[in-house]
Order: C-alpha cells, then structure tokens, then sequence
C-alpha cells in the first residue's frame, strides 16, 4: 500500500462494516482523497485504510470477527469538520446520502453548524466559524 504518514497529532481511526464503500462515500460525500487501502485476503475487507478529509488523514478498517475483532455500532462521538464554507460542505453530504441529524444553522455561539449521519452510522459535524 502506497499510504502516506497521518501528519496530524491525533488521526481518527474508525472501523465500519463495508470499509471500502465507507472510503468511496467520503470520497463523494466529503471531497475524499484515498491514500491507501490494504485488504486481507481474499474477501477484499479492508484491514486498513487511508482517506485525507480537508486535510487531516482518516484510518478506517472493517470487522473481522473471524479474528476476535467483532462488530461494533458507532457510538459516542463525531467526526467534525471545520470548514470555511459549511453549506458547500454540507450540500454536497446531503447530496451524496447523509441525512441530517441536527439543521445546519447559525448557532448561539456565532457559528454556523450541523450534523449529519452517513450511510455507514458514523456522525459528522459540519462547523464554520463566524469569520467567515
């Protein structure tokens, strides 16, 4: 796999059932670049993956019961994304088939934010700050 270094300090690193259609949804939902995708064998999951979102790396991987690592609901957090234009963000997620879980809107702290919930159960916040 021709995966380049994670370069932030933190790098999310999820795990979805159908890691591969998860990479080719961010690519559409969220202007994507795929950096790498390792499978394991011939099954074609991914045990690891690399997409760039708006410049920091993301890791993901499927389940592999098979292996002790089983089958989890994504729970607890979100992937946000602070962005300098949160409508053509968020358009283009609604459009590729997230669905809205909290109203992008003017917040009372100033900016501009919403959630959405991909295909694959994993939540994204989508942020602008009032500077822009």
């Amino acid at each position: 796999m021709s995966d380049t270094p994670a370069t932030s300090g933190l790098t999310p690193y999820i795990n979805v059932d159908g890691a591969a259609e998860a990479m080719d949804f961010y690519i559409r939902a969220f202007g994507a670049i795929e950096r790498g995708r390792n499978t394991m064998g011939d099954d074609k999951r991914i045990i690891h993956g690399h997409v760039e979102v708006n410049g920091a790396p993301l890791y993901l991987s499927d389940f592999f019961p098979d292996h002790g690592f089983a089958a989890v609901a994504a729970q607890g957090y979100n992937l946000h994304l602070q962005v300098d234009d949160a409508q053509q963000w968020w358009d283009r997620a609604v459009a590729a088939g997230c669905t809205i879980v909290q109203p992008l809107k003017l917040e009372f702290w100033g900016d501009t934010y919403g959630q959405l919930k991909d295909p694959f159960g994993v939540t994204w916040a989508i942020g602008q700050s009032k500077a822009h």
